[in-house]
């Protein structure tokens, strides 16, 4: 598409919906600036896992040689993952298929040990695996609040402390938000959560890799990653659960994972995750401000060559490789196309609600218009970014959404609201 192809019409999402999408090969990946997405698997996490998908393929549940030694190579995993968290030890982690599975555990494993606890509070910023399974509780018969956001994305602990109830069994507030980068008061939250004896868990998705995460430390008690948004393979990640916190399996099956989470072990995705953490937290105090220093200069390119630029949550905390942007009169999903042309990947939210006609929810909860939360892109960048891409990136965007103006109607308002 070049810049005179039409583009949808301004301020709404394309009506048709796609055709099934042919097996082709992508195009020449240029710049990559969807991490929050996924990201790439590093060399060395392939390396490591690749011979427990050959030579090494034992099942860890075997009793014979084979399986002990895949069952030495998953459990060395477990520290490896348990350190990147700060957790007491390996023990406190369950192998999941990723954040969802992890998420859905949580809250479900919480409810079914506290039976006579039916009340969950959970934030209405949180990941759809958050939201939907709330949903799905409330269905059920269990009584649930969504804890509203301020104008930053930051969960309002005033109205958080007047939800909780004797009652209350859980509450599910993600670390750091997925479309803004927003961090979350997280140990303000558990203490309050502790105050009325209710549990504490923290979608920390976007966390690992980006923040100290250090859970011994602070009043949690359950909390799930995932693998591949730390360039490590896709399909893996973990549920960290406090040792003599009451919980109990949802799902019930075979003995795997001390009867916490049935089902064969992804044993080649678990090694990646655990070499992926490793090299995360030893990386950690190099990227972070890295990021923030190319975060902060795309941010201020943009700004600084047009009008009517808002980035979502800037005056609070955020992790450093996250920009959510608006673009007042373009829509986000034109922006997005138009960038991928010229072999820039960004996105306008959650990956896992691509396709989904809705603007984020995300923008919404904090109280954005709808037209200008539909004029948002996502910035998340990764190990690779460099100065160069960021420079390339703020030119093409800027030419994009001056190209994108120039067809609105006359008088179109751009600025900010």
């Amino acid at each position: 598409m070049s810049l005179a192809t039409p583009v949808p019409r301004l301020g709404r999402r394309p009506t048709h919906r796609p055709r099934a999408p042919r097996a082709l090969s992508p195009p020449p990946l240029v710049i990559y600036l969807d991490c929050n997405a996924t990201t790439r698997p590093r060399p060395e996490v392939v390396q490591a896992l690749l011979p427990y998908l050959g030579e090494r393929f034992g099942n860890a549940s075997s009793v014979h040689r084979r399986g002990q030694a895949a069952k030495a190579a998953l459990e060395a995993a477990r520290e490896s993952v348990g350190r990147a968290l700060g957790a007491e030890h390996g023990r406190e982690l369950v192998f999941t298929s990723g954040g969802t599975e992890g998420d859905v555990l949580a809250l479900r494993g919480a409810l079914r040990a506290r039976p006579e606890r039916r009340h969950v509070i959970v934030s209405t910023i949180e990941h759809e695996a958050v939201l939907n399974t709330a949903r799905a509780l409330a269905a059920e018969g269990c009584e649930v609040d969504f804890a509203p956001v301020d104008a930053n994305g930051v969960v309002r602990l005033d109205v958080l402390q007047r939800m909780l109830r004797p009652d209350t069994c859980i509450v599910s507030v993600m670390w750091a938000n997925n479309e803004t980068g927003v961090v979350q008061p997280i140990a303000k939250i558990g203490e309050l959560a502790r105050s009325v004896g209710a549990l504490f868990h923290t979608d920390a998705v976007q966390a690992l890799g980006k923040l100290p995460l250090r859970v011994r430390e602070l009043p949690l008690d359950l909390l799930s990653v995932s693998a591949h948004k730390v360039e490590g393979p896709q399909g893996v990640g973990a549920l960290w659960i406090r040792t003599a916190v009451s919980w109990l399996a949802p799902i019930q099956g075979g003995g795997q994972e001390r009867g916490r989470r049935p089902g064969t072990h992804n044993l080649a995705g678990i090694v990646g995750f655990a070499r992926a953490c490793d090299l995360a937290l030893a990386e950690l105090a190099e990227k972070a401000p890295r990021w923030a220093a190319l975060r902060d200069r795309l941010e201020r390119g943009l700004q600084r060559e047009l009008a009517g630029v808002t980035v979502h949550g800037a005056s609070v905390e955020r992790v450093s490789n996250t920009s959510f942007v608006s673009f007042a009169g373009v829509d986000g999903e034109a922006v997005l196309m138009l960038l991928d042309e010229h072999g820039i990947c960004v996105s306008t939210g959650s990956a896992c609600t691509a396709g989904d006609d809705a603007p984020s929810h995300v923008l919404l909860a904090a109280g954005v218009s709808e037209a200008l939360a539909r004029a948002s892109v996502r910035f998340s960048l990764g190990r690779e970014t460099t100065a160069e891409q960021i420079d390339e990136t703020i030119e093409r965007t800027v030419e994009i959404v001056a190209h994108l103006r120039a067809l609105a109607p006359p008088g179109l308002e751009v600025l900010t609201p």
